[in-house]
């Protein structure tokens, strides 16, 4: 019998490097998870700009493979100030799917992402 687990999934001061995206989540095998809300923080003193990708290469019931693809690119948090990427809206990931947070400027943006796991 399949089970559904909440979670919650941090990373602080993101990324290590500015323009090479972090992975802040991967789906575990025989998993898939939906996610119920993403938020990032501009922890800095001034305004930064933010990116968030989703990476995968599943089918998804396609016939083609799923591609790489940005939710959010380059849009712009204030200094001190949140942005909540998703919102409302929810986002199936299969297994090995993976959300990466990337910054223009390193380590300024924590990331707090709200999941449901069905294994």
């Amino acid at each position: 019998m399949a089970t559904n687990t909440f979670k919650l999934v941090t990373n602080a001061a993101m990324p290590a490097s500015s323009g090479t995206p972090l992975v802040l989540y991967t789906v575990p095998s025989s998993t898939t998870t939906v996610v119920i809300g993403l938020l990032l923080c501009n922890i800095d003193s001034a305004a930064r700009t933010a990116s968030v990708k989703i990476t995968s290469s599943t089918s998804g019931g396609n016939p083609n493979s799923n591609e790489d693809v940005f939710i959010a690119k380059n849009v712009s948090i204030p200094a001190g100030s949140s942005l909540e990427i998703i919102s409302g809206n929810k986002i199936v990931l299969q297994t090995t799917d993976d959300i990466l947070i990337d910054c223009s400027v390193t380590a300024k943006i924590d990331a707090t992402l709200s999941i449901m796991e069905l294994a």
